[in-house]
């Protein structure tokens, strides 16, 4: 949860920006459609296997610098953001709980496990950057539970769980498309749900004072640039997410491409890199 960019990334004084910023390119805007329409396209979504390895291949872009969000169970290591350490498929961290939580749910499926002696110490460096009874061998341990098809499940059970049903939950009630669900989940990935200014719940509602979602009788692509705006809003009062191009040189690209169902080819740029999906 929370998690920032593992690309090097010029990082600037952004503090502080508002959201009155002009969309990234003015576009026509199609006629809304009705809340019916709208909910109809949201049916099928981000949740269709093919879509969801696209979710996943875009995010690892810009956690992982990779599309291959597979090779990404074993990944470990502090990325000095104060969360300790970043961890797994989805950046999983030991400073924000969801890393205890993933490790609490491996050892109830598996008890035994290589990682389960880290629990103690889990619970004791929740909410801070402290490596405290983890080092030195947590690590290791990591990468070798990462070897066990069952630890493989238990990361993809707290992704879905934590982030990615929750924001085709709410795209799909919004009436939003693929797209529109693939923005919402990446926003939750950085910024959790919780109750601070800057998470995912407070970016919708900082969005609501813009624009109306599909449900609601609004415009779909107004919508979504109202919630990007708000997002980017939202990553500059960080400064370890400030770059903000996870959403200026990719999801904005999509949008204003009017690919509202996020069907292939894709090409997109993070922190510089290009990326492609055929």
């Amino acid at each position: 949860m929370f998690t920032t960019p593992r690309a090097v990334m010029a990082v600037g004084a952004l503090l502080g920006a508002t959201l009155l910023a002009v969309p990234a390119a003015a576009q026509a805007v199609p006629a809304a459609p009705t809340p019916q329409a709208a909910r109809a396209r949201a049916a099928a979504g981000l949740d269709d296997p093919a879509k969801k390895d696209i979710a996943m291949r875009i995010v690892s872009s810009a956690e992982n610098s990779s599309l291959d969000w597979k090779a990404q169970y074993k990944y470990i290591e502090d990325i000095g953001d104060g969360r300790g350490y970043t961890a797994g498929i989805i950046g999983f961290c030991s400073g924000t709980g969801d890393m205890l939580d993933l490790v609490e749910y491996y050892t109830q499926v598996k008890p035994g496990n290589v990682l389960a002696k880290y629990l103690p110490a889990l619970r004791r460096v929740n909410g801070s950057d402290s490596h405290s009874g983890l080092d030195p061998n947590f690590t290791r341990d990591w990468a070798k539970a990462a070897q066990d098809a069952e630890f493989k499940k238990a990361q993809d059970h707290e992704r879905d769980r934590v982030y990615f049903d929750p924001a085709v939950k709410q795209g799909k009630s919004d009436g939003v498309g693929t797209l529109g669900q693939f923005i919402y989940y990446d926003a939750i990935v950085m910024h959790g749900d919780g109750g601070d200014a800057t998470s995912f719940r407070s970016i919708r509602k900082r969005a609501l004072a813009k624009a109306k979602p599909p449900a609601q009788g609004g415009n779909e692509t107004t919508w979504l640039n109202a919630f990007l705006d708000a997002r980017v809003w939202a990553m500059k009062q960080e400064e370890a997410h400030s770059d903000t191009s996870r959403v200026d040189t990719a999801q904005r690209v999509f949008l204003r491409k009017g690919n509202l169902n996020l069907n292939t080819p894709l090409d997109w740029k993070v922190y510089g890199d290009s990326y492609h999906i055929g």
